[in-house]
């Protein structure tokens, strides 16, 4: 059984969402996981800033003008009465769901109710559409398998346990539709799983039933060997292993979340890049193997803010670095990359919600240096202890860039170079035109 997630430009127009049908094959089974249509959860989130801030004329004038966005999209999705007859009672419900939250105390409970509608349009509304055509398909409610733990990580055996019933239920049928990114937490609140959202459903998903593949289906042909915003004659990428795609989806690769995979990672079930608007391109395969003696994309991640703390303490002292970590840890602040010397260490981060806490912190340890607008270059490929020439090939590229940090050594598939972000594209294209 295969897991096909749809994104929210792949069901963005009522003509998209019937065209999902050139891609799902209604004879295979299959769980077809969806996101909300393109534009709807940016409104939901505006939605509830205003219930938040008090706003009632507010809140009802973007209800409104969202409804009247559905209202226009039934009316092209559904040619029969009867079923433009069930798609507006599927609107009033959600809406009028929408609307009487006003009469409760809005908390981020509530808040996470309405970012959940939207999911559960678009599938509920695809769900009619495949009865108006006559494809038979089962719509199965992810709040009642998809559940997050105290620390808001997914519980795998329970998405098994609830979710095998519900498949074994229904043997005649095919199609099961089901809605990304919403899930319910330790106390049975309606939630999202944040990371990855609907990604993350599919890989869950797929790991919970051990299913044969994850398919992802975006807008874009598979995972690019760069940056084709930047970089002319840009190709995507046949072959990752699971640790490529994190690394690329970390520094920088925005067509997949870099912990949306791990799920299928776990339990070896391969993950499919496609696009939909080109079901012909053979997109990205995503396995537990790496092709050898490759170098295989590059990207960049803006925004980050290079730390040094220089002090002749460090010099064969023990417990420094750790004492240095405790801080970033102290304010929940990711490190991405580290190099160190006998009396410093230079550190790079892309929060600076709390820089200035952090830095008076480390000034009690040394001098700190803080520069800012700079741009993490990754290049993934083949690059284990025993290989040679890669890194050779990488810094010759850019030789004429200053660089401010390079970090090599730490993954086998990882050499990350730190450069001002006004050199970016440079870096980028010089790196492309010697490796590619």
């Amino acid at each position: 059984m295969k897991v096909l997630k749809f994104g929210g430009t792949s069901v963005g127009s009522p003509a998209r969402m019937k065209n999902l049908l050139d891609i799902i094959n209604p004879t295979e089974r299959q769980i077809v996981v969806l996101s909300a249509v393109s534009g709807t959860t940016n409104s939901l989130v505006e939605i509830g800033q205003a219930y938040l801030t008090g706003d009632k004329q507010k809140t009802i004038t973007l209800i409104k003008l969202l409804k009247d966005k559905y209202e226009l999209f039934i009316k092209e999705l559904f040619t029969d009465d009867e079923f433009l007859k069930q798609g507006k009672e599927v609107i009033d419900y959600h809406f009028s769901v929408l609307s009487n939250l006003a009469n409760d105390l809005f908390t981020t409970i509530e808040d996470k109710i309405i970012l959940a509608q939207g999911e559960l349009l678009s599938t509920t509304l695809y769900h009619v559409y495949l009865k108006q055509i006559g494809v038979p398909s089962v719509l199965l409610p992810a709040l009642d398998f998809m559940k997050i733990d105290e620390d808001n990580e997914p519980v795998v055996d329970h998405i098994t346990e609830k979710l095998t019933p519900l498949l074994d239920k229904y043997p005649q049928v095919n199609l099961f539709i089901t809605q990304g990114f919403i899930c319910r937490n330790a106390f049975g609140e309606v939630d999202n799983l944040r990371r990855g959202g609907s990604d993350y459903t599919a890989s869950l998903i797929g790991a919970g039933i051990r299913s044969e593949e994850v398919q992802i289906w975006t807008d874009i042909d598979g995972m690019h060997n760069n940056d084709p915003r930047i970089v002319k004659g840009t190709q995507p990428i046949a072959q990752l292993s699971f640790d490529e795609a994190a690394e690329l989806a970390y520094f920088g690769a925005k067509i997949l979340h870099p912990q949306s995979v791990f799920p299928a990672q776990k339990y070896k079930i391969p993950v499919r890049l496609l696009n939909t608007m080109d079901p012909q391109a053979k997109g990205t395969l995503i396995t537990n193997t790496s092709e050898k003696d490759k170098i295989k994309s590059i990207a960049a991640k803006d925004g980050i803010t290079a730390i040094k703390i220089q002090s002749s303490r460090m010099l064969l002292a023990h417990g420094f670095l750790r004492k240095v970590f405790e801080v970033f840890e102290r304010y929940k602040t990711s490190i991405d990359m580290i190099t160190t010397s006998e009396v410093a260490v230079s550190l790079t981060i892309d929060d600076t919600t709390y820089l200035g806490d952090i830095t008076t912190e480390l000034n009690a340890f040394g001098s700190v240096e803080l520069d800012v607008n700079h741009t993490i270059i990754c290049v993934v490929g083949d690059f284990g202890a025993e290989k040679h020439g890669y890194a050779a090939r990488v810094l010759e590229a850019v030789k004429h860039i200053p660089l401010r940090m390079i970090s090599y050594g730490g993954s086998d598939h990882n050499l990350s170079l730190l450069v001002k972000t006004e050199d970016k594209i440079e870096t980028l294209r010089s790196l492309h035109n010697r490796l590619f």
